[in-house]
């Protein structure tokens, strides 16, 4: 069993979305962390040293090494452990297809959302239009969906977690009128995400790291 200091330490953000998935991964994974909450706004001299760039999630793992981009915090949780085959080993060509459904809501459908979000938030004459552009990507998902619980298969896999933090996003911006939108299969999907156990794990609340420099144990 692993000493407690001995483990990976987790510098996190509670409701950052790429912080999210990379806690829901190690949730996953069960690979147990020391996690370490922040807000922007006061960044820990210890995260600073170990990832200039400042930006949350940053694993520093037990032999030093520094991950700090979300979707490599993902595959290194799941390279730890994946109890649910979340990357599909035995089937690599929907691996692929994975990754390049996540590359593509990486890239893409994130710009778009930020847009969607600032007109949102700015009241701005174009929000019909930046929606519309978030929605070619939501549709997309839809169809994915169409007999199916999950977007890959019949189970869940690395593009669930990867993608749920941003649709989640995508849903708060205008409620009423996601509520009423034509993507059921969607808002079933998110909804049995916002209602889990593992969820409500993830998005716990804990003291501020930097108050009283107390380490957290999450994840295993």
């Amino acid at each position: 069993m692993n000493k407690i200091m001995d483990l990976p330490v987790l510098y996190s953000l509670r409701n950052c979305p790429f912080a999210m998935r990379a806690r829901i991964a190690i949730y996953k994974s069960q690979q147990p962390v020391l996690l370490r909450d922040l807000v922007l706004s006061d960044k820990p001299s210890e995260m600073l040293v170990a990832s200039p760039k400042g930006t949350v999630p940053v694993i520093v793992t037990e032999k030093g090494i520094v991950i700090e981009e979300s979707f490599e915090v993902m595959l290194w949780a799941l390279t730890q452990g994946d109890p649910d085959d979340l990357l599909f080993t035995d089937t690599p060509e929907l691996l692929d297809k994975m990754l390049i459904l996540i590359y593509q809501f990486d890239s893409e459908f994130k710009r778009c959302l930020e847009n969607y979000k600032c007109a949102k938030r700015y009241s701005e004459s174009n929000i019909d239009e930046c929606r519309q552009a978030c929605e070619k990507y939501i549709h997309q998902l839809e169809q994915l969906l169409d007999g199916q619980d999950y977007l890959m298969a019949d189970r869940e896999s690395l593009a669930d977690i990867a993608l749920l933090p941003f649709i989640r996003q995508f849903a708060r911006v205008e409620r009423q009128w996601y509520l009423q939108s034509p993507y059921p299969n969607v808002r079933a999907w998110l909804n049995r995400y916002l209602q889990s156990k593992m969820f409500s794990k993830v998005m716990t609340k804990y003291p501020l790291w930097l108050d009283a420099k107390q380490d957290v144990m999450f994840g295993g």
